[in-house]
């Protein structure tokens, strides 16, 4: 990683279709599925998803300033989860499914930060926010079956998308969120 390029790391539910919400993105570099925050080193899969290593699934995200902004990447994270769900996310139900925004710097708690604020002040949703902020500790990727696994199991992943819910609360909540962003 070059000095201009950047990492923003976002847990939104599995990770697979996290991922690839970025995976167009012009500016991004690299977009690795992995796991964070919790207290076992190097975990696998199997431990993460038996909820007892207290990591999050999440993608981590070297990316161009210059070229896509932070906060532009808060925006396609945002439009991609429930930010109410503090359950889980859709039909994976857990801790390691939960919502949150590692950050990297200040910068970058001030812009999520202010994003969470506008969307609770917006009153798109009944509930509140609670995807969680928290300082980025140690990122372990995951195993390599999982990366670009939208591209590399397009059919599997395409069924599991389907059947998730996300496709259809993104649907719902469209105009929603682009009050928040100012978008049409």
């Amino acid at each position: 990683m070059t000095e201009t390029l950047k990492l923003a790391t976002f847990a939104g539910g599995c990770f697979w279709c996290t991922e690839s919400a970025f995976a167009d993105v012009k500016g991004i570099h690299e977009i690795v599925s992995g796991y964070i925050g919790g207290h076992v080193e190097n975990p696998t899969y199997e431990q993460v998803c038996s909820g007892s290593t207290g990591h999050y699934e999440a993608v981590q995200i070297s990316f161009d300033p210059d070229s896509v902004s932070y906060e532009s990447l808060l925006e396609i994270f945002f439009r991609q989860i429930d930010p109410t769900d503090g359950s889980g996310s859709f039909v994976d139900r857990g801790t390691q499914y939960q919502s949150a925004v590692f950050y990297h710097d200040d910068a970058q708690k001030a812009a999520v930060l202010d994003i969470i604020e506008n969307i609770n002040n917006t009153r798109i949703f009944e509930r509140p926010v609670v995807t969680k902020v928290l300082e980025a500790p140690k990122f372990y990727p995951a195993e390599d079956y999982h990366q670009q696994y939208h591209k590399t199991n397009a059919q599997r992943y395409k069924y599991y998308r389907a059947a998730s819910g996300r496709d259809i609360f993104i649907e719902q909540n469209l105009s929603g969120f682009n009050k928040v962003f100012n978008s049409d």
